[in-house]
């Protein structure tokens, strides 16, 4: 079997791993009593089909906010349940619509009914209520400088937070005291429920709280789930989470790390960061990574290295990553593509698309953050095989 054969079947493990279905029927087996779903999230249609089937006839109603091309067709069988469409990586009209629309629908929410939250990467721009002194030019402008300067995600959903009315624990006050149940995939360090999509659903200073707060997903499962794919394939891989920081940074830190392991590999979760420039070429932060770690490897080095986005995409592409090896530089230039103009422009997804290294999955219903897994060229003899991945 090949090593890009195989890097591929273990970002499957990865979504698999983070699928949140599981958890969440989990916790909602035994709940007694009408619930109404309230979905925001790129994970949000994935969590919220798990929610209607676990709950059947104790559901009363089911919103639904995610990402453009995000909703599963499944969930239009379901007449009590409102699909809204909104922005991500930046913010517009939509999420301040979704945001009035969930601000009302809690204000009218019956005292009988249980209110739950299934949040998931990518609230923070899907939903919005702003502040009486900010307009929606200040909050795209702040996503905006956020996203080119490679802020870290506490950082940018910390600046967020002093725009809204609804994250860092706006919610809590609208609930005023009620109970309500919320679950989470976490993309964040820590799984901090403060910190997950802006503190959407976190405490608010010196308002009663009754909400009961459950991570049913996150990336340290999920690395270590590949792992553990990994050795059922006869590998063994040291596996760490997490890894953040510049994009370039963490490819060579791997790198070295792949070539220094007496394993035959590696497996990191996490998510790292990029500085644009004003004008900059197609690509995210994993396919920059990717591109990056691609220019260091040596000649003749039998390394394959995959970098991945578990939600299926990249920054504002609909490429989940790459999987590079020591000839993707030569491809990509026998393309056409000037390799390192398309680096210094952040233009890696042209030219990992001219080797033939990009990733496509379509939405995959989870986002625990990204994902790195790199094997050496010995250990591509393996024992057994899973199924081929849906990629």
């Amino acid at each position: 079997m090949s090593a890009r054969l195989t890097l591929l079947e273990l970002f499957d493990a990865a979504l698999r791993a983070a699928d949140a279905r599981h958890g969440i029927e989990g916790v909602l087996r035994d709940r007694a009593g009408p619930v109404a779903v309230f979905a925001i999230g790129k994970a949000a249609s994935a969590m919220a089909l798990a929610a209607i089937q676990s709950l059947e006839a104790r559901l009363h109603s089911v919103l639904v906010i995610t990402k453009d091309g995000h909703v599963d067709p499944q969930l239009f069988r379901f007449p009590d349940c409102t699909l809204l469409e909104s922005a991500h990586p930046v913010p517009d009209e939509r999420s301040l619509a979704a945001g009035a629309e969930l601000e009302l629908r809690l204000r009218n929410l019956p005292p009988e009914i249980l209110p739950l939250f299934l949040v998931s990467g990518g609230s923070s721009s899907l939903v919005e209520s702003l502040r009486e002194e900010t307009s929606l030019a200040d909050l795209r402008e702040l996503n905006r400088r956020g996203l080119a300067a490679g802020w870290d995600i506490a950082t940018l959903n910390g600046e967020r937070r002093k725009l809204s009315k609804l994250k860092g624990g706006g919610v809590a006050r609208l609930l005023s005291g009620r109970e309500a149940l919320a679950l989470f995939i976490s993309d964040v360090p820590g799984d901090d429920p403060d910190v997950i999509g802006s503190g959407l659903l976190g405490r608010m200073p010196g308002i009663a709280d009754a909400v009961t707060r459950v991570v049913v997903a996150n990336i340290e499962v999920t690395v270590k789930h590949v792992a553990d794919a990994a050795r059922a394939r006869g590998l063994e891989l040291e596996h760490r989470a997490r890894f953040e920081g510049d994009a370039a940074a963490v490819a060579a830190e791997f790198l070295q790390a792949l070539r220094a392991t007496a394993a035959d590999g590696l497996v990191w979760g996490g998510e790292s960061t990029v500085v644009l420039p004003e004008r900059h070429g197609r690509g995210g932060r994993n396919t920059h990574l990717a591109l990056a770690a691609a220019r260091l490897l040596r000649q003749g080095e039998s390394l394959t290295i995959l970098a991945a986005g578990t939600d299926g995409t990249d920054g504002p592409t609909t490429d989940a990553g790459a999987v590079i090896d020591g000839g993707s530089v030569e491809r990509a230039e026998l393309a056409g593509v000037d390799v390192e103009r398309a680096y210094r422009e952040f233009d890696s997804g042209t030219a990992l698309e001219a080797a033939g290294d990009l990733v496509h999955t379509g939405p995959t219903g989870t986002n625990v953050g990204d994902v790195l897994i790199g094997i050496k060229g010995t250990a591509t003899s393996l024992r057994g095989r899973a199924a081929a991945p849906v990629l």
